[in-house]
């Protein structure tokens, strides 16, 4: 009988490493790939994640396990993929999330296409989350894709931007693990990369400063930091609302700040290096609590902050994405079948999930949540989920 082949994305971790085993040990005809997306370390801070000690790991790992292994160099679509769509949503004052897209666009597009190519009948990473077949419907075979039962190590979120078409030729041999037992399997099984951190910073990038990062392009420009009181009578409006759309359009309508409205208490170099939420990197002190981004003005050159986290400039309980860009990761479900489930969602990775309720009006999809969310921040993902399955995800507006 044939053995399936499967492509392991090796990336020099140990979580890659250990489904690597995992997989030869069920038996799998196996190929190890390398994926060199980055090679501009001008920009690094750190030696964190250099992709020369991270392919020599990975080919370590795979002389270990007496497989083929190659390393593919996709630096140029990476680039074109992730990097330019990176400076382009930070240019407009959005902040994108290039792990979701680098999941979407590269390892399960470009890199699944070379798979493919050699051979592949799967390709395997060692993300923690799990693939699960539903055939209740006799009619269709679907694949769901369900939270890593380790809840600090789900990586769900991240490939929340998915479908059945990726679905069905994914292999995530650790999503019924926890990180102790990887970090054990690695240990007893003599894995060069057992003990080493895991990566941080950008996909492939690895740890940067992310001003430094986006000056490539982005350059220097002296602008205004702007406080606003969380006593401002912007926050003070009564409304009365004729019906949910009209109470809906209000809560994710974009407040209008303007200078006027706060005081002058310092200066930036460029609105297009922060985000909603920030509370780093403005180098402003003499506040009782921290100061947070409430806002950013790309045309204006513009960042308004708050005091405190509880400022509610900071928070809001609706958010809407276009129902065009919405990426139903089971179609089994649509808006019409899952508007009365019991769902939750999450807008970043390792939030915990949240209690939402889902309304469709025009042309939009909006998300209401049981409790206030901070940082709502467009160009960011919500993810939606039914339990432990993720069945959608959209751009936040």
């Amino acid at each position: 009988m044939k053995k399936n082949k499967v492509v392991i994305a090796l990336s020099g971790g140990v979580d890659s490493s250990v489904a690597a085993f995992l997989l030869k040990e069920q038996g799998y005809d196996l190929i190890g790939l390398f994926m060199k997306n980055w090679h501009d370390e001008n920009v690094t801070i750190s030696d964190e994640c250099p992709w020369l000690d991270d392919s020599n790991d990975a080919m370590l790992v795979a002389e270990k396990l007496n497989i083929p292994f190659q390393t593919v160099d996709l630096s140029k679509d990476y680039k074109e993929k992730i990097i330019d769509y990176m400076f382009n949503e930070y240019s407009v004052g959005n902040t994108p999330n290039p792990d979701i897209l680098c999941n979407r666009e590269i390892k399960f597009d470009v890199f699944m296409d070379i798979a493919i190519s050699l051979g592949a009948d799967y390709v395997a990473t060692g993300h923690y989350s799990s693939i699960k077949k539903n055939n209740l419907n006799e009619d269709s075979l679907k694949y769901e894709l369900h939270s890593g039962i380790d809840q600090k190590k789900d990586q769900s979120y991240f490939l929340c931007q998915l479908n059945q078409s990726h679905l069905k030729r994914i292999i995530f041999p650790l999503g019924e693990l926890k990180k102790t037992e990887v970090r054990d399997i690695a240990k007893k099984n003599n894995l060069v990369t057992a003990e080493k951190k895991d990566s941080q910073g950008l996909c492939f990038v690895g740890k940067v400063s992310l001003p430094d990062f986006l000056q490539q392009k982005l350059k220097k420009k002296k602008g205004n930091v702007i406080e606003i009181s969380s006593k401002s009578t912007i926050y003070n409006k009564e409304n009365i609302f004729k019906n949910d759309y009209e109470r809906l359009i209000s809560m994710t309508n974009k407040i209008k700040y303007s200078a006027d409205l706060g005081k002058i208490i310092g200066e930036h170099n460029g609105a297009h290096y922060f985000t909603i939420g920030q509370r780093k990197g403005l180098a402003i002190g003499g506040y009782n609590k921290p100061l947070f981004i409430i806002e950013t003005n790309t045309k204006t050159n513009e960042i308004y902050v708050g005091e405190g986290k509880e400022h509610p400039g900071l928070l809001k309980k609706v958010l809407k994405t276009k129902l065009s860009d919405i990426n139903w990761v089971n179609d089994d479900f649509n808006y019409n079948n899952s508007k009365d489930l019991k769902l939750k969602a999450r807008i970043r990775h390792r939030q915990k999930l949240q209690d939402i309720s889902i309304y469709k009006y025009n042309n939009f999809l909006y998300v209401e949540f049981d409790q206030l969310q901070s940082a709502v921040t467009p160009g960011q993902f919500v993810a939606i989920y039914e339990d432990t399955q993720l069945i959608a995800s959209g751009v936040i507006c």
